[in-house]
């Protein structure tokens, strides 16, 4: 059995080095954390005892090992939990991993695991009507994933869309059972978003077998 929590504002600022974080990760599960500084990369670890990497620059993490508990901190890039039949992932996914192909990367990780089919599961990101994206880099993005990601901010400025990079990214890597949770952290309520407040704050995806 797999169990896959995305966090919110309740669970109080999961972001690496707050005050309070560690009794906070054991309010959520009481076991050693693989949680990772983040470089907006494509650098995948494969967690083989509990802990492991802990604190390594990667931007996602997988293993086969139950009792492992991987974690990647957000506050608008897409946070993305990979599950199998043997094996667990956690992604975080910016517009720059994207581009770098964080995705593909978890998900050949897995399989070399020994994965089966793998369902992805997309929590709080900041969504299209929110995301006034430059011009040249909605290029670059579009370029390498397709004319889907792009789309309007509610204000109808060009605008990435995160979840369709998303989607295209997986089904490129061979996966298409994604859930999207459909949330936006820029104008929902229950989340941080550094784009739309500069929250210094994070949310986190975290996954265990």
């Amino acid at each position: 059995m797999t169990s896959v929590v995305f966090t919110d504002r309740s669970h109080g600022d999961l972001a690496v080095g707050s005050v309070g974080v560690d009794e906070r990760r054991r309010a959520i599960v009481d076991a050693p954390w693989t949680w990772l500084r983040q470089v907006h990369g494509a650098e995948v670890v494969v967690v083989t005892h509990p802990g492991e990497h802990a604190g390594v620059e990667a931007d996602a993490a997988v293993t086969a090992v139950p009792g492992a508990v991987l974690a990647v901190q957000v506050a608008d890039c897409a946070p993305v939990a990979l599950v199998s039949d043997v094996a667990v992932g956690v992604v975080h996914a910016g517009w720059r991993g994207l581009l770098l192909g964080v995705l593909p990367a978890a998900v050949a990780a897995m399989r070399d695991l020994g994965a089966g089919p793998i369902t992805a599961t997309l929590g709080p990101c900041i969504r299209a009507e929110c995301y006034e994206f430059g011009a040249g880099d909605l290029d670059r993005v579009a370029a390498t994933l397709g004319d889907g990601v792009r789309s309007h901010t509610s204000w109808r400025t060009a605008a990435l869309d995160v979840p369709a990079a998303v989607r295209t990214s997986l089904a490129a890597a061979g996966v298409v059972d994604v859930v999207d949770e459909g949330t936006c952290t820029a104008c929902g309520l229950h989340h941080w978003s550094h784009r739309a407040h500069r929250d210094h704050e994070r949310q986190a995806v975290v996954a265990w077998m």
